[in-house]
């Protein structure tokens, strides 16, 4: 017992290391947790209290847990089991596949991140690029939403700014718990976005295992009154248009409701910009075979140097204004009441319209719709036409700068030569042909309130935007 052993010092080395690691892991890692998961959990009691919907118990839970609890969900156990017997392989191989759905699906929330870093990355952004304008909402009907009902926004989706500015503006309200597409699941941004509560799906997967861990995982987090944010079209606008829903996430959703369950109440958001950072790279893919983003991380680069270098030499201007306006909320149990069988369809549709209301009509849609005839116009003209084109959409959510259609005519007529869109010679302004497209992509999202309204119905429109944080 008392013999000395001679051992190298690399093997000493080792060996104190191993004990190291395993003192710190068997006495001080739980203790270090314990103690940061306290401070952590003061810290969100604190938060709670202002916001409208405070951040669910669900959210908070360890990543870990969460994949455990969703891998061994009675339903996702059956379907591993069908998995294995279709493919033939056996059911420990299909149960690793699920496990691979769940790591990829579930977020790890993380309040520091969202609160300490998203919010104020999301405000800085949204006013660097635009002057940014919250407008219709009924503020009321918003703070009458059953506290217990789970609340999901609904958006259509414009641009990857959707996401930074309905952040930034539901600051107050809630943490947002995202479902973001394959594009998002590069590193280091996925680690990032996940941290955001954020969660993974594959828009166009047909493996019945994974839709059934996506769909187990939607319903636990919709039962626990985790409020979410969606974008129905499943994908961003190509022509600027508003697009049919895709209706796999809202039957989840649907699906899930029931007489014992908590209400799900779906919030309408629209959004609207002056000009969308990637508009180029969206029409372009119109013309691709597989209708595909021609866009590399080194055109981003290069694009964001370049706004850098414009700024730092006091030549940079903003891209106009982006504007926010939150719809008539819809409780799904109410408008499961009316109806009978599958509600998805009839929901996407009903959603859809929601969000089409309240699309926000900016300066440069207005001028890109009067100029797609591909007629020129003088600057009186024009201010003349959007007087009628205001006047015919009386229900319309209209931002005019300044409250001045005059200004608003400026606005646009400025952005749109500034793109080489229009172009002007003297007081005549005229439509370039090589940018027809374009013009009709910014005409094309406000077009749904344009060809649903009676154009002899005269009456003023409303004037409902305002500043954001106002």
């Amino acid at each position: 017992m008392t013999t000395t052993v001679e051992l190298p010092l690399w093997l000493f080395v080792l060996i104190l290391l191993f004990a190291v690691v395993t003192f710190a892991s068997h006495f001080l890692f739980p203790s270090v947790r314990w103690f940061f998961r306290r401070r952590l959990e003061k810290a969100v009691a604190r938060l709670n209290q202002r916001l409208e919907r405070p951040i669910q118990p669900f959210k908070l839970a360890r990543r870990y847990d969460m994949i455990q609890r969703l891998i061994y969900d009675p339903q996702v156990s059956q379907a591993i089991a069908q998995h294995a017997a279709e493919q033939g392989i056996p059911e420990n191989v299909a149960f690793e596949q699920a496990r691979r759905y769940a790591r990829e699906i579930v977020p790890s929330f993380s309040a520091s991140a969202y609160f300490g870093f998203a919010i104020r990355a999301a405000r800085l952004l949204s006013n660097a690029f635009y002057r940014v304008r919250l407008g219709h909402q009924d503020e009321e009907a918003l703070k009458n939403i059953d506290p217990d009902a789970t609340v999901v926004f609904v958006m259509n989706h414009r641009s990857n700014m959707d996401y930074v500015l309905v952040t930034y503006l539901a600051a107050e309200r809630s943490a947002l718990s995202y479902a973001v597409g394959e594009w998002a699941r590069v590193w280091p941004l996925s680690g990032l976005i996940r941290a955001m509560g954020a969660y993974f799906i594959r828009r166009k997967s047909r493996n019945d295992l994974y839709r059934t861990v996506l769909a187990r995982y939607v319903y636990l987090a919709t039962d626990a009154g985790v409020t979410q944010a969606m974008f129905p079209e499943g994908g961003l606008s190509l022509t600027g248009k508003l697009m049919p829903p895709k209706l796999g996430l809202l039957k989840y959703i649907a699906d899930g409701i029931g007489p014992d369950t908590r209400d799900v109440v779906f919030v309408p958001v629209a959004l609207n910009y002056d000009r969308v950072l990637e508009d180029n790279i969206l029409m372009a893919a119109v013309h691709h075979p597989q209708r595909r983003f021609d866009a590399s991380i080194g055109m981003i680069a290069a694009k964001a140097v370049k706004q850098i270098w414009l700024r730092l030499t006091g030549r940079y201007h903003k891209f106009g204004y982006a504007a926010v306006s939150f719809g008539a909320p819809l409780s799904l149990k109410e408008f499961a009441k009316s109806r009978s069988g599958d509600l998805t369809v009839p929901l996407g549709r009903e959603l859809m319209k929601r969000i089409g209301d309240v699309v926000p009509v900016l300066p440069v849609p207005m001028v890109a719709w009067i100029f797609q005839d591909g007629l020129p116009r003088t600057r009186a003209q024009v201010e003349l036409e959007m007087t009628r084109l205001i006047e015919s959409i009386p229900d319309a959510h209209i931002h005019l700068p300044r409250n001045n259609r005059d200004y608003a005519a400026e606005v646009g007529l400025r952005h749109l030569c500034e793109r080489s869109i229009l172009v002007q010679t003297g007081d005549t302004y005229a439509l370039n042909p090589d940018r027809d497209e374009a013009c009709r992509y910014y005409a094309n999202s406000i077009r749904h309130l344009l060809q649903s309204n009676n154009p002899k119905d005269s009456a003023p429109a409303k004037e409902i935007s305002a500043p954001a944080g106002s």
